[in-house]
């Protein structure tokens, strides 16, 4: 039970925070991109139970932006093409699959993974007393 509380607390951290940033930089948002950036927020920082902190910052923000893609690009065949919500449209941007994924959008998830790495360790650390952050930067 302890468990299921820190990951809902994780997940809406995390989702408020991406639904933020989506309102900040494209001027709208979904609510199920609260969900959405949630799940990756977890996803970001249940990497340190595996590595630890013994992994490079870039190497986790690399595993991150690949687990974002692949969170967002199901997600997309969920809500965008089964449901038919059209929250978003990677069509017109090169290298895209489906108009869910695209090349550009990784490498900002790679760039937005290094502060979402940070919060999660740091909220793990004040929150629920896990090991205090130490980084391995390259």
């Amino acid at each position: 039970m302890k468990k299921l509380f820190k990951y809902l607390i994780l997940l809406i951290y995390g989702g408020v925070i991406y639904y933020f940033i989506e309102l900040i930089y494209r001027g709208f948002s979904h609510q199920f991109m609260i969900i959405v950036g949630g799940l990756c927020f977890i996803c970001i920082g249940i990497l340190n139970e595996f590595y630890s902190f013994k992994t490079s910052l870039i190497i986790q923000m690399l595993i991150s932006s690949i687990i974002i893609t692949l969170i967002e690009f199901i997600s997309g065949l969920i809500l965008n093409v089964w449901l038919k919500l059209n929250i978003w449209d990677y069509s017109n941007i090169s290298f895209n699959l489906l108009g869910q994924i695209s090349l550009k959008t990784s490498i900002v998830w790679f760039f937005l993974a290094l502060p979402a790495i940070i919060l999660d360790d740091y909220l793990r650390y004040w929150m629920f007393k896990e090991e205090k952050p130490n980084y391995k930067f390259l």
